[in-house]
């Protein structure tokens, strides 16, 4: 199994920590040799032989191996990237998909979908300190309903931001309204 870790401009107190080179002379001190040194030393050897069905003991096993709050020690870049990794390399092996397999045998799951609505933080340049927010619909039957609701949440709040805010609304870099709010 593969995965590619998404990276964020996020650099909050609650954030996990996302291990990078600091050598400016290769990707602006944005490179990730010392998390990729992690994944081939420390976290192979720790689940070397590992059962690849058992996600839940390879996940706690590199929880317990990094050992800090934020994972600053390995790099939540590297733990995430191998977690999936193994849990794709699992669906891999039974022939199904990943939704698939992390279903957890319960075949009513459905998919959740989550729609970022403002921006503020680091990702916008507006007053907000909160980075983003969220909106989830629930008790939905399908996710085509799920989503036409998030869309008609979304219109109707850029409506309510234009009829109270004179300026620009803008966008945030995640694709939410970035409006200056009290």
């Amino acid at each position: 199994g593969t995965f590619s870790v998404p990276s964020g401009a996020s650099t909050g107190i609650y954030e996990a920590y996302e291990l990078r080179d600091n050598d400016k002379s290769r990707y602006n001190g944005k490179g990730v040799l010392k998390a990729k040194e992690n994944v081939n030393t420390i976290i192979n050897d720790a689940l070397f032989n590992m059962d690849i069905f058992d996600q839940e003991k390879i996940d706690e096993t590199l929880i317990r191996l990094d050992g800090t709050d934020n994972k600053r020690l390995l790099g939540a870049n590297a733990i995430l990237g191998v977690s999936i990794a193994c849990a794709k390399a699992a669906a891999n092996a039974k022939k199904i998909e990943l939704y698939e397999y992390l279903s957890f045998k319960n075949e009513n799951n459905l998919v959740t979908p989550t729609m970022n609505v403002i921006n503020g933080g680091v990702h916008a340049l507006n007053n907000l300190d909160i980075q983003e927010f969220m909106i989830v619909p629930i008790n939905f039957t399908t996710i085509h309903k799920a989503i036409e609701r998030c869309v008609k949440v979304f219109n109707t709040l850029k409506s309510i931001l234009k009829e109270n805010n004179s300026s620009s609304i803008g966008y945030g870099d995640e694709g939410g309204f970035a409006p200056n709010l009290k």
